[in-house]
């Protein structure tokens, strides 16, 4: 049984409903879980098929959850009275499952509601999804619902409308937004009305497939476990034809046929993509001239400067792939690749299983449909850092043809003219330390996992936590922030390094040194007498298990799960050696 393929875009409702049972048998068998969440589900309307879907869809993806689930329409009750239940269960994600069924009164009314939930649930320290609301089934007053306020499809409007304002002023709060899946699935198709009488689902069975693998996406999201990279073939999937036989004139691109226009969509969408902050590459079987040369159509949307990684050759695709991963410092995981050719595809899925192949057929006119309603790239949020990657990964390129000019690394380092903003927890910052915090995994020392709130309540104690963020630029242009360090000066007079972490695009510069003799600042000016550093083992962080130990620390203890380190503050160590001016934040 092909669970992943089951699992994926397009969704067949009725055989994952008739299968779901085995399906999470033999996911649990194969032993995909490789991340734990918690999740607590807050229903206005019935769950627990929806739970058990959503278990599903996340294990699917790797992630084993565990689950509260609240009593039929309790919802409000949970959120906003105490509840030491949910308290002690100590959720990663909430998730408030409510719909039109659960809208009544006036708009004014339903906002303070709303407010008093997400009030409520923010003290939890974890972020909150809320549903909005679909347009309701049935109409009393006509199209004149939509218009005057007594009509609920106006009243959805108006909700949605705050809702989305609320999430922009919550950074814990993530709208899920069914109004827009329930619309492309169909109103018909959304609701059973006799489901609702037998059972108060407030959804059909088939919605709440879609639902939960809407959810599993955004979840992935909310984790930092969504792609990041769209791996591009170019012949009839960028534009149609063969670039090395037709020629630039002769492909098809532009507005002057149906098949032609359909590439030319397919290029605008990838470029959104790349402006939202996913990488774009290129894998072509092509000489590197030709392939080149299809940018220069004087209708392509696409140019060279919007690709991270180029690879035109004769090499399997598979093999330019991890190529890819290497230049860009991701893991096969973190991609999606999109070819026309279905041996291709298969070649990819086979050799690298940990990449996403959508199955888009051959008929172009689908190929953004596959890519916008798989999910493969949803997030919690879109930071500055996030808007400015693109640019990041081509100063990544520029950086790497400068090193070939030098021979020692060191003189290449200084050319870089590097410079660091090295300072404790911004409120400007925080959005983005915690996204970083939640999805970086090489360069990650324990791997700990924690929302903005809890972010927030340790810049907000500095008498008990050491915070720090690293922010990098240099004559290329700025990195943005890139690495976090968060400490607790401890009764024992000791400062332990329970978190720090660093994008792997800034590898090899000096920047966890710079990090460091920041924190040795700060535990010398505090008094402290030692710095404990702990490393715990994940799939993915290898990378760092000696970091601690090539800054000075001394291994105290090793065992299965990691190894804990100590840097005596008082020791006459040499100063690490770093190419980089380092300074404060400065408002």
């Amino acid at each position: 049984m092909d669970t992943h393929e089951i699992l994926s875009y397009p969704l067949d409702t009725a055989l994952i409903l008739r299968k779901r049972k085995k399906l999470r048998r033999v996911l649990m068998e194969q032993g995909e879980a490789k991340r734990e969440l918690k999740i607590a589900v807050l229903g206005g309307s019935t769950t627990s098929e929806l739970v058990c879907l959503i278990e599903l869809f996340l294990l699917g993806h790797g992630v084993q959850s565990e689950i509260y689930e609240s009593d039929y329409g309790l919802f409000f009750e949970e959120a906003v009275f105490t509840n030491e239940a949910l308290t002690q269960f100590s959720p990663d994600v909430v998730y408030v499952h409510t719909s039109v069924k659960n809208l009544a009164g006036g708009v004014d009314a339903a906002k303070e509601k709303w407010v008093a939930v997400w009030d409520g649930l923010k003290a939890l320290g974890c972020t909150i999804i809320q549903n909005n609301f679909e347009s309701p089934w049935e109409r009393p007053l006509g199209n004149l619902d939509g218009s005057v306020e007594e009509g609920k499809t106006h009243q959805v409007r108006e909700l949605n409308a705050f809702f989305a304002a609320s999430s922009r002023d919550r950074p814990e709060l993530v709208v899920h937004d069914i109004h827009y899946l329930a619309a492309q699935i169909g109103l018909n198709k959304w609701v059973d009305r006799s489901l609702w009488y037998s059972s108060k689902y407030a959804m059909s069975y088939d919605a709440l497939v879609h639902m939960a693998f809407s959810l599993s996406n955004l979840m992935l999201g909310v984790l930092g476990q969504s792609k990041k990279a769209l791996i591009l073939d170019l012949d009839n999937t960028l534009w149609g034809g063969v670039i090395g036989d037709d020629g630039v004139e002769g492909i098809l691109l532009g507005p002057d046929s149906p098949q032609a226009e359909a590439h030319l969509d397919l290029q605008a969408y990838v470029k959104a993509l790349g402006i939202r902050g996913v990488a774009l590459a290129v894998a072509s079987k092509n000489d590197q001239v030709n392939a080149e040369e299809g940018f220069t159509h004087p209708d392509a949307v696409l140019q060279l400067r919007d690709f991270a990684a180029f690879q035109a050759n004769w090499n399997p695709k598979h093999q330019n792939l991890a190529e890819i991963c290497a230049q860009i410092n991701l893991s096969p995981e973190a991609l999606v690749f999109l070819d026309d050719n279905e041996m291709e595809r298969d070649l990819v899925a086979t050799q690298l299983p940990g990449v996403a192949v959508p199955e888009v057929g051959s008929d172009i006119a689908h190929y953004i449909e596959h890519l916008d309603r798989g999910g493969y790239f949803e997030t919690a949020g879109l930071s500055v850092d996030d808007l400015r990657r693109a640019d990041a990964y081509r100063e990544n390129r520029e950086r790497a043809d400068l090193q070939q000019q030098f021979t020692d690394f060191g003189v290449y380092l200084d050319s870089l003219e590097m410079e660091a903003e090295i300072d404790r927890f911004q409120a400007v910052y925080l959005d983005r330390i915690t996204q970083l915090t939640n999805k970086t995994n090489q360069f990650n020392l324990t791997t700990r996992r924690f929302q903005h709130a809890e972010m927030e309540g340790f810049a907000q104690r500095p008498e008990k936590y050491l915070t720090l963020y690293g922010r990098l630029k240099d004559r290329f242009g700025d990195n943005g922030l890139i690495s976090v360090v968060v400490g607790e000066w401890a009764e024992d007079q000791s400062l332990r390094l329970f978190l720090w972490l660093m994008s792997c695009r800034v590898l090899k510069r000096g920047m966890e040194t710079a990090m460091f003799e920041v924190v040795l600042e700060r535990a010398r000016a505090a008094g402290v007498q030692k710095i404990v550093g702990e490393y715990r083992i994940s799939p993915k962080n290898q990378m760092v298990s000696e970091l601690y130990g090539s800054l000075g620390f001394v291994l105290q203890e090793e065992n299965e799960e990691g190894s804990t380190w100590i840097f005596d503050v008082g020791s006459d160590k040499p100063k690490s050696t770093h190419y980089i001016k380092v300074s404060p934040y400065d408002a």
